[in-house]
């Protein structure tokens, strides 16, 4: 599936949709380069989980956990993992193959131990159609 936005808000709002449909044990992969709204699309996704918490950024955290939710949401920054060992560290087994769902933003440094059956978001800018223009493409799986 691919949808235009045109804004912050439409962003959040595709997003927003997308959270209220999702299942516990579903793992998302948020792809895209910095700045291209990835952290408006894990707000808006919250936000469809009905998590009223501020959400933020995990880069320093790596992890971010949102128990209050219809669905308890782990928002996973791995930009800053240098080995894919550190996840073994952080437990994300138990995040991964648990009941709540994963937002995993820069999934690709850990690509070797995802599961087969993650779904991939990936939020694109094109500057020639504007400068809040994005172009999100949402993969049923990888």
């Amino acid at each position: 599936m691919r949808i235009q936005s045109e804004s912050e808000q439409n962003t959040f709002e595709i997003a927003k949709e997308l959270g209220k449909k999702v299942m516990p044990g579903e793992i998302y992969l948020l792809e895209g380069d910095l700045g291209v709204g990835k952290t408006v699309f894990a707000k808006g996704f919250a936000c469809g989980l009905e998590i009223t918490e501020p959400i933020t950024s995990p880069t320093f955290t790596i992890i971010q956990e949102y128990e209050e939710g219809r669905i308890p949401l782990y928002h996973f920054d791995v930009y800053r993992i240098a080995d894919v060992e550190e996840m073994y560290e952080l437990g994300y087994e138990g995040y991964f193959f648990g009941d709540g769902v994963c937002l995993v933003e820069w999934a690709s440094r850990i690509e070797e131990i995802l599961p087969g059956d993650c779904h991939t978001v990936t939020i694109e800018k094109d500057l020639e159609k504007g400068f809040d223009y994005r172009l999100i493409t949402i993969d049923e799986t990888r």
